[in-house]
């Protein structure tokens, strides 16, 4: 819910951010909804937001998760807009100011099957004219590089900006920051929902000083979470509580801001396997969000681990035939797997008293 709640404020921290740093335009390159169908209350604060700095002009285009096909939605937002709001749909180009052109590509669905700035290739503007490109979509390939839609038509083009003449093309879809070159950049999602990017969500602040010279590009930080993905190496000899307190961010006032998954990998005991669990719970509550992933680890079961369990009796029994069974090479490996777990969370219940503290 607080995630949520920052999401919703991202438009007045950029209007006060352009504000403080005397921008007079904000672009954004599409998706400023996530969705096709947000509810009314979100539209109307989000114009409202706009609104409420109107020395700022804000030049918007559909994304592919809000996209032009979304007619209620576009056009319920025409029908409250303020005058400091425009609304790009169609490709075509756009005085923005005084000797400044803006070449929009707003995305009509959310696959469009073309390129949807080859346009601007042949769209003609005045002499001694900036020339601005707005786009939503990959460059390259996601996945395989840092940033891009996949090796298909409405890949665009990383050269777009030196076909187009452009002297800074502005791109969404990318959730981080990433640089195609010094006049092609994505600035990423100003408040992230994801771990794919980690720290916090940017803007870019950007300066054409004239036609044809280099956009000076500043990354100004706006977002009010941090996201962090860590890898924790393990062995039998790891520290369990050391390990996981090397990780935690130092200001722990700040935890309440930071969403942190642990990714750990290796080999470690039972006895070490519950404490890092109970390390984590230990801290979770501070944080927005804190995660233990245990996925890749590996458990090494010992003698010693099934007396802690039971001495005897049915406990005892289980215990020593999950164990034969998770080192029982004959058995298949998602087999010793689920024996394996099956051990893991019967030592952690006969070591909880109940209280989240340890049995005697």
């Amino acid at each position: 819910m607080a995630l949520l709640q920052a999401r919703q404020e991202i438009l007045a921290r950029l209007a006060k951010l352009a504000q403080a740093h005397d921008a007079t335009h904000v672009l954004i390159a599409g998706d400023m909804f996530d969705t096709e169908t947000p509810s009314e209350r979100v539209q109307r604060q989000a114009l409202a937001a706009m609104a409420a700095a109107p020395e700022l002009q804000w030049w918007i285009i559909p994304g592919n998760h809000d996209s032009g096909a979304a007619e209620p939605l576009w056009a319920s937002l025409r029908s409250h807009l303020p005058e400091n709001v425009h609304l790009l749909m169609t490709a075509e180009p756009v005085q923005m100011a005084p000797g400044v052109t803006l070449l929009p590509a707003p995305c009509s669905h959310r696959f469009p099957g073309q390129d949807l700035t080859a346009w601007m290739d042949e769209c003609e503007t005045g002499d001694n004219e900036l020339r601005i490109g707005l786009a939503h979509g990959g460059v390259l390939e996601f996945g395989s590089s840092a940033a891009g839609g996949g090796d298909s038509a409405e890949t665009i083009s990383p050269q777009r900006a030196q076909a187009a003449r452009l002297d800074y093309l502005a791109l969404g879809d990318w959730h981080g920051r990433f640089e195609v070159n010094p006049r092609t950049q994505y600035s990423g999602s100003p408040e992230p929902d994801r771990f794919k990017h980690a720290g916090r969500g940017q803007c870019l602040l950007v300066e054409l000083a004239g036609p044809g010279q280099a956009p000076l590009v500043q990354p100004i930080e706006t977002g009010q979470y941090h996201w962090q993905e860590v890898a924790l190496d393990l062995t039998p000899e790891t520290d369990p509580e050391a390990a996981v307190t090397s990780l935690l961010p130092p200001e722990r006032a700040d935890w309440r801001y930071h969403l942190m998954l642990i990714r750990a990998s290796g080999w470690v005991t039972p006895p070490q396997r519950l404490a890092l669990e109970q390390a984590v719970a230990r801290y979770a509550p501070e944080f927005c969000h804190l995660e233990l992933d245990l996925s890749a680890v590996g458990t090494e079961h010992q003698a010693g681990d099934l007396d802690l369990i039971a001495r005897g009796g049915a406990l005892r029994v289980a215990a020593q035939e999950l164990m034969q069974a998770a080192e029982d090479p004959a058995l298949a490996e998602q087999d010793r797997k689920v024996a394996s777990a099956a051990l893991n969370r019967l030592f952690a219940y006969t070591q909880d008293d109940g209280d989240g503290g340890e049995r005697a």
